[in-house]
């Protein structure tokens, strides 16, 4: 019995806390409705002010605006407010992202690059009309079809030199050392691009270039190491991989290629809001190298997934980084499909090295800092017949991985 008095009490205390912790629960979740509702109430009469302000603009501007021009500005705006890399894809612009992780299109072969308010030519692909016609790596691209390059939209310039195959297309560039504007007449053709390009220096040394990353990339890849192999008679001893002005692409890409020289490690990781934006990836035994001596180059110009695949080689020990520091893009965007053809780029993950660093607006530093005294003056950039040895950068990352100097002749391709 007197244990039964002494278990009352407990007894009691027990039904007040689970009473308690269940009206407590209930005003938990009462509170979180009011909440909720509130905060939509608040994202209704925000959507209001927003339709109140399209309405006046479309009644009251001075020109008459289309409605879907209207609505589509301020979908461009509230992403471009977000940050530089999430924007609004109109059907046209959705399909040249398409292409461009495929790696096939019809268009002129040109590589370009914004660089302070200007669209640079980073360089004209192999074989494409931009090649043939003579178009170089640093012009300055002013119009196309006579329509001025627009800064703030310079995927309206890429769109407007893709077409049919056949077709024809003007473009006008501004050339240093010229006093007048250059113009080209271009016929479109199907261009594929080659995203990784390769060269066997000899004495079991090889060099490899990545120009982006698209869905062919890493098989690419896998085809140059085994040429070099070959050439090498199955004796290779070391191999530079330049990632220089190489602005990324598809983050499987990043992966694989990365995957390809590890053996094991931590790739990268991914941080978001979003199951689907945190991911982690670790390399799969096998190294398409052997393990051999690896060198990388970067500039400020690596970006993306460039910096992925750096920092990846850099923190596991698997490469030394020759060059310059690179652009600093350490996050992640999600091409999501709308309706009508229609897609927004939206940033949806920040990724980290291994080590847990983020790079992003700071990039990757390199462990051997050498600057280029004439960037245009690289090694393996398409159209250059440039002599390995004036390329400054290329000669340290060769002497990190031990390369005995022979005869070079200069690129040709």
């Amino acid at each position: 019995m007197p244990l039964k008095i002494r278990s009352l009490p407990i007894l009691l205390v027990g039904i007040v806390l689970g009473l308690s912790v269940a009206l407590g629960a209930d005003l938990l979740r009462q509170r979180q409705s009011l909440q909720e509702a509130a905060a939509g109430a608040a994202r209704l009469q925000d959507a209001e002010v927003l339709i109140e302000v399209l309405e006046r603009i479309g009644r009251e501007y001075v020109d008459v605006i289309d409605d879907s021009q209207l609505f589509e500005s301020a979908i461009r705006g509230v992403l471009g407010e977000l940050d530089s890399h999430s924007r609004y894809l109109a059907p046209d612009d959705y399909e040249d992202i398409r292409i461009s992780t495929s790696g096939n299109y019809s268009g002129v072969g040109l590589d370009v690059s914004f660089e302070a308010g200007k669209v640079i030519v980073v360089t004209p692909l192999d074989g494409t009309p931009a090649q043939r016609a003579g178009i170089l790596p640093g012009d300055m691209l002013v119009s196309v079809d006579d329509i001025l390059v627009d800064e703030k939209h310079v995927e309206d310039t890429i769109g407007r030199m893709r077409g049919l195959p056949g077709t024809g297309v003007t473009v006008d560039v501004i050339r240093e050392g010229e006093d007048e504007p250059l113009r080209f007449a271009l016929i479109r053709s199907e261009i594929r691009v080659k995203t990784v390009r390769s060269e066997y220096l000899g004495n079991g040394f090889g060099y490899i270039r990545l120009t982006g990353f698209s869905d062919r990339t890493a098989d690419d890849l896998t085809d140059a190491a085994k040429d070099l192999q070959i050439q090498a008679g199955n004796e290779l001893r070391g191999v530079v991989l330049d990632l220089r002005n190489n602005p990324g692409g598809v983050l499987d890409a990043a992966v694989d290629i990365a995957d390809a020289f590890l053996d094991r490690g931590l790739i990268v990781r991914g941080t978001g809001r979003i199951r689907e934006a945190r991911f982690t990836h670790y390399a799969t035994p096998g190294d398409i190298l052997s393990g051999v001596e690896l060198a990388v180059l970067i500039n400020g110009g690596s970006a993306s997934a460039s910096e992925i695949v750096a920092g990846a080689l850099q923190e596991n020990d698997r490469a030394r980084l020759v060059g310059e520091t690179t652009f600093g893009k350490g996050s992640v965007q999600t091409i999501i499909p709308l309706s009508e053809g229609r897609a927004i780029k939206l940033t949806t993950s920040r990724y980290l090295t291994p080590s847990g660093r983020s790079i992003n607006g700071t990039g990757i530093e390199p462990d051997i800092v050498v600057h280029a005294r004439n960037p245009r003056k690289q090694f393996g950039r398409a159209g250059n017949d440039i002599d390995p040895s004036e390329d400054e950068q290329l000669q340290e990352a060769l002497r990190v991985i031990g390369y005995v100097p022979v005869e070079l002749s200069p690129v040709s391709r």
